[in-house]
């Protein structure tokens, strides 16, 4: 995400946050929404870094080249192909 996007949902929340600051309920709402969602962004395994990813794009790509690999054959359905791999 670019830093501009960043700033703008920054500034979005606080001022969301100005509207409801005398409102103790939703500003505990708030806090307890931001922490599940922090908490699901922690235990999400498809979550990877930039760096990860590419080790990832390298690694497939060395096994590609190794023959590792699985082609579907001719006039294989997609079902048959997936139950054959799997």
């Amino acid at each position: 995400m670019s830093t501009t996007a960043t700033n703008t949902y920054c500034a979005d929340i606080l001022r969301s946050l100005g509207a409801i600051s005398d409102n103790e309920s939703a500003l505990a709402r708030v806090a307890k929404y931001v922490r599940r969602v922090v908490k699901e962004q922690e235990n999400d395994p498809s979550l990877m870094t930039e760096e990860e990813y590419f080790a990832m794009l390298d690694r497939s790509e060395e096994e590609a080249l190794q023959g590792k690999v699985h082609k579907m054959l001719p006039d294989e359905s997609l079902d048959d192909f997936l139950k054959r791999v799997s």
